[in-house]
């Protein structure tokens, strides 16, 4: 019988759970569950007969992916996929996919919520500031870019995006207004949300060059990877500029330093969060099954990776 294992350290919501599992027990496969596992050798063991797996957080290394020796599909339950050794993958034939979209809304909500609570002074009683009227950058206009440019227009913030991968019509048609360039978008808004993903091109590529063309009043807001921020970067922008803010839904490797010299011009949350809501959570739970069923069932590729 076709077995499929959901691994994961961080487990999914319980409703999620249930829901993977009716989808694959109607498809006929076994489904398998390894939750809050002590250590990598865990996972290693538990996958060494699987067909299908379904990880969040979990490294699917080369160690992994060479101990699964039936191994067909790996399914990253969110949209980034970097712990995944694609190349270990693709070496054995085995498909990698993400389910982009799914997280989408949740991210976008922490993105403005980060943004207010700063924008507050995270509500210490002081006199903070408002995001209406403020111009917002969307460094990257995919599903999360999408929805946060929608919530900031709520606010009554002017929106503006760069993504070199979708058609300037496409972004105008959300009302947004598409510019031309990184350097541009820096140069023109106050807020940059980042949207990119973390790749041999993008790491640390949000450096000092491009931060310094902020204007006053600058805020940086990264729910993407800690790897694109230039953290040498980042400390020199917040030496030479009093103005600038950084808010994180993860912590930078420079956040003592940060703490220390910088207090009240930055936000991290405890650990990564943008896709910590229940429905997030049960979307991705419930894609990640679906796509499984559909590779081995159909052959759908649709959101493969490698």
């Amino acid at each position: 019988m076709t077995k499929v294992l959901v691994a994961t350290v961080k487990p999914f919501a319980p409703a999620a759970v249930e829901n993977i599992k009716k989808i694959i027990e109607a498809a006929g496969y076994e489904f398998l569950l390894l939750e809050k596992y002590a250590d990598q050798s865990d996972f290693i063991k538990a996958v060494e007969d699987v067909d299908a797996l379904i990880i969040r957080s979990d490294k699917a290394t080369r160690e992994v992916i060479e101990a699964a020796k039936n191994l067909k599909i790996i399914v990253r339950a969110g949209a980034g996929y970097d712990n995944i050794d694609l190349d270990a993958a693709t070496e054995k034939g085995i498909v990698a996919m993400n389910t982009p979209g799914q997280n989408s809304n949740a991210v976008a909500e922490l993105t403005l919520g980060m943004m207010v609570c700063l924008a507050r002074n995270c509500y210490n009683g002081t006199s903070g500031t408002e995001l209406k009227g403020k111009k917002l950058g969307i460094h990257a206009y995919g599903n999360v870019g999408r929805f946060v440019g929608e919530i900031a227009k709520g606010f009554g913030m002017y929106v503006y995006a760069f993504d070199p991968f979708i058609e300037k019509n496409d972004i105008k048609k959300d009302g947004v207004k598409a510019l031309d360039s990184a350097e541009e978008l820096y140069s023109t808004c106050q807020y940059i949300s980042l949207h990119i993903p973390a790749n041999d091109k993008t790491k640390k590529s949000i450096n000092y060059q491009l931060l310094s063309k902020m204007p006053k009043g600058a805020t940086l807001v990264n729910t993407a990877r800690k790897e694109v921020i230039c953290e040498e970067s980042l400390k020199m922008i917040f030496k030479d500029r009093d103005d600038f803010k950084y808010i994180s839904d993860i912590a930078p490797d420079c956040k003592d330093e940060i703490v220390e010299k910088f207090n009240g011009r930055f936000f991290f949350t405890p650990k990564k969060m943008g896709a910590q809501t229940s429905e997030a959570n049960i979307n991705a739970g419930i894609a990640s099954a679906q796509q499984i069923v559909n590779y081995l069932e159909k052959g759908d590729k649709t959101f493969q990776v490698n």
